[in-house]
């Protein structure tokens, strides 16, 4: 079963924008070459300090792997304080 998650990157203030912008090509790079990932696309929105999300990995494994490459990642560390909004689905029993 795919596992998808979909939501919202909020910044609160343009700190945290550039900083989103500064490291967000190579997190799409990186993430877009993962095993498992399907799809994968963090978008603008008409407000420039929120970004859609949207991620498709093959199944549970896949998505864990990601999570856990990314907390020790150049982007999961520099953006580790912003606001995420985010639904799960497809995530099987633990």
């Amino acid at each position: 079963m795919t596992v998808q998650l979909n939501g919202f990157l909020v910044c609160k203030n343009s700190i945290e924008l550039a900083t989103v912008q500064q490291h967000l090509p190579q997190h799409i790079a990186l993430t877009r070459a993962e095993a498992g990932c399907i799809a994968f696309a963090v978008t603008p929105t008409a407000d420039p300090m929120v970004w859609q999300v949207a991620e498709t990995f093959a199944d549970s494994a896949a998505f864990h792997a990601h999570q856990q490459r990314v907390r020790g990642s150049d982007w999961g560390r520099a953006t580790a304080g912003i606001e995420r909004r985010y639904t799960i689905t497809g995530l099987e029993d633990e």
